[in-house]
């Protein structure tokens, strides 16, 4: 039966080590004197007494005794190597200084008594530490069955990581391998753990061997690489989690508990897009900088990476009361000198949003406020127009009016031959603000204008994380026990991360010269029933077993395929190979204009299909899926 063995008292250590520490100077002693007993004997006494000062005092004053002998580590081993090399120098010195002789503490005795001392003081505490895990292992296994983990990878930290868990009292895994690529072919070992690859076939090996997870200790590895991992561990039935960053552990100390599920948006089948341009921080620093939407998922990450640029002012403009409140007391906290100011306001209120620039004056417009949920705009296009189309109308003209140096809109894929009300509101959005560029460019031209406000649209698809994306949903119906809900079994979508999105708007607003529409490389669309089956997995069960996936049907208004060109668009390189620019068809200001204000007074009458009809009037290219819509589709 076990019992808890007690932790022995310092002062029986530190008289263990002075014993073991006179014994080691006898067997240097016998050593060099061919084991001849009378010449052993010559000054032993004398050779005892200073043994025992001086290591006395060297224990005392490191304290090589005070640490828990069956946690021994390197810290402690160095300690003890540290404290018997200091005591071979006071050897010599004793030797010179006191005993004015050349026979009793010679450098050949006090070179063999370092090298036994250090090995007896330190085997010792070693053979407790590993006797204690023997121990552990057997007489406490039908208690805690540890479970066997891999570690990704064999570094500094992979290291670190597999001595605390194997460490951990009463700590319920084992690490018993490493995976690494950079340490070519199998067979090695890192302090006595075997380095495997991170191919199939080991991953296979690991899990027959009774591995049950995969802990990494960070992703710097290849997306496609570390898709394929995971991929193949969780086809074995292999577990991913992935350890805090340090900063994170309670008390500096990592539990077990606090291991992380692996995040979906790690696993992007797409490397990120990323930007070092000096040219935003030139661009964007003193500046007062207008974010509209900005207690919004993308608004508010616009606003967090706008600090680190150093503007002077940044307007966070949204009718949100409570999420605003919010984000203001995160910013508050984390940017302590950050100099902004929340301004609530719906971007459809003229008046208020005229008070807003004559109060602040942006220099810079970044205009994230919209309505984008398909199915709420499908059953409510009035207020689409009047949000997305009107919306961006009064700001697009109040910074004209107010001379701002450039307005940049935030614009989705769904505005490519839209299916639904949404998307077709924000294409109409895009039509209205490059138009009217194009106007302000040609008056510039024959009045001799130089500056004139800048307009820029940057297109992408989807964004994990987002406020209603399909990542949280499908998080919380996990923790609800599922089901799992996907409209379509092949319905696809392009993903980017929130933080990628943000720079890719920053960096848009740097390049752009007006009239763009920049699109970016959103790399492979992604079936969303397989990014429903990998949630499952990495959440440790099984999809249609333990938690079931169920079709619920396409949506009105929602397409199987998303696409960030139109047929009639072409595109233009920039200076970074993962950046377009869209080729798109151009339109006259002055017809554009009267038929925005029509859609737009219809929508203020909240009359349907009225309004559906005329925003097919100026978007050609839509075509509803709505059936309530079917109508609308045969317009000319």
């Amino acid at each position: 039966m076990a019992y808890k063995i007690r932790i022995l008292p310092r002062w029986l250590v530190f008289l263990l080590d002075l014993f073991l520490v006179c014994f080691c100077l006898f067997l240097a002693r016998a050593l060099k004197m061919n084991f001849v007993w009378s010449h052993v004997v010559i000054g032993l006494k004398s050779m005892t007494a200073a043994v025992l000062l001086v290591n006395a005092a060297l224990f005392y004053i490191f304290k090589s005794y005070a640490g828990i002998v069956r946690y021994t580590n390197i810290e402690d081993t160095s300690r003890l190597v540290m404290v018997n090399a200091i005591a071979a120098f006071f050897y010599l010195a004793v030797n010179i200084f006191i005993f004015h002789s050349g026979n009793f503490f010679t450098l050949q005795v006090v070179t063999i008594n370092f090298f036994i001392t250090s090995f007896v003081i330190i085997s010792y505490r070693l053979a407790v530490r590993y006797c204690f895990q023997f121990y552990k292992l057997y007489s406490e296994g039908e208690k805690v069955q540890r479970k066997k983990v891999v570690v990704y990878n064999a570094s500094a930290n992979g290291l670190h990581i597999k001595n605390v868990m194997n460490n951990l009292p009463n700590g319920d895994m084992q690490v018993v391998a490493f995976l690494d690529d950079s340490l070519s072919g199998n067979g090695k070992l890192v302090e006595g753990i075997p380095v495997y690859t991170t191919s199939e076939s080991n991953i296979e090996k690991l899990k027959k061997e009774g591995v049950d997870l995969l802990i990494f200790v960070n992703k710097n590895i290849e997306k496609e690489k570390l898709n394929a991992l995971v991929d193949n561990c969780l086809h074995y039935g292999i577990r991913i989690q992935q350890v805090p960053a340090m900063r994170d552990w309670l008390n500096g100390k990592l539990d077990t508990q606090q291991l992380q599920d692996i995040n979906i948006e790690d696993l992007l089948e797409r490397e990120v897009i990323k930007i070092h341009n000096e040219a935003i921080y030139t661009e964007l620093k003193g500046k007062k900088i207008l974010v509209t939407g900005a207690a919004g998922s993308i608004g508010s990450e616009l606003v967090r990476q706008l600090l680190n640029y150093r503007p002077s002012l940044i307007i966070l403009c949204d009718q949100a009361e409570t999420p605003m409140h919010e984000f203001m007391l995160e910013v508050q906290e984390k940017y302590k000198n950050a100099n902004i100011k929340a301004y609530l306001g719906d971007i459809t209120d003229r008046q208020r949003m005229e008070h807003l620039f004559e109060v602040y004056n942006p220099q810079i417009v970044f205009h994230a406020a919209a309505y984008k949920h398909v199915p709420l705009m499908e059953d409510n296009p009035s207020i689409a127009v009047m949000n997305n189309v009107l919306g961006t109308k009064n700001l697009a003209e109040l910074s004209v009016a107010n001379d701002v140096e450039k307005f940049v809109m935030i614009s989705t894929d769904k505005a490519v031959n839209p299916t639904n009300i949404m998307g077709a509101s924000k294409r109409i959005a895009e039509i209205f603000t490059q138009s009217y560029y194009r106007s302000m460019l040609d008056l510039a031209k024959e009045d001799g204008t130089q500056r004139i406000t800048k307009f820029v649209t940057t297109r992408f698809g989807n964004v994990l994380g987002s406020n209603g994306s399909v990542i949280p949903r499908f998080k919380k119906q996990l923790e609800k026990g599922g089901p799992i809900t996907v409209t379509h079994p092949e319905i696809t979508r392009y993903f980017m991360t929130i933080p990628e999105a943000c720079i890719l708007v920053l960096e848009a607003g740097v390049m752009g010269q007006g009239g763009e529409i920049f699109v970016f490389d959103m790399g492979k669309p992604v079936k969303i029933a397989d990014l429903a089956k990998k949630v499952i997995r990495l959440a440790g069960k099984e999809p249609d077993v333990d938690i079931q996936i169920v079709y619920s049907g396409l949506r009105p208004g929602e397409k199987l395929y998303e696409e960030l060109l139109n047929n009639a668009e072409n595109t233009r390189p920039t200076y970074h190979e993962k950046i377009l620019i869209a080729d798109v068809r151009e339109y006259n200001f002055a017809d554009i204009s009267k038929r925005v204000e029509k859609l737009i007074a219809c929508a203020k009458n909240h009359y349907t299909m009225e309004t559906v009809y005329l925003m097919k009037d100026l978007v050609p290219e839509f075509v509803s899926t709505n059936v309530a819509y079917e109508k609308v589709n045969q317009a000319k």
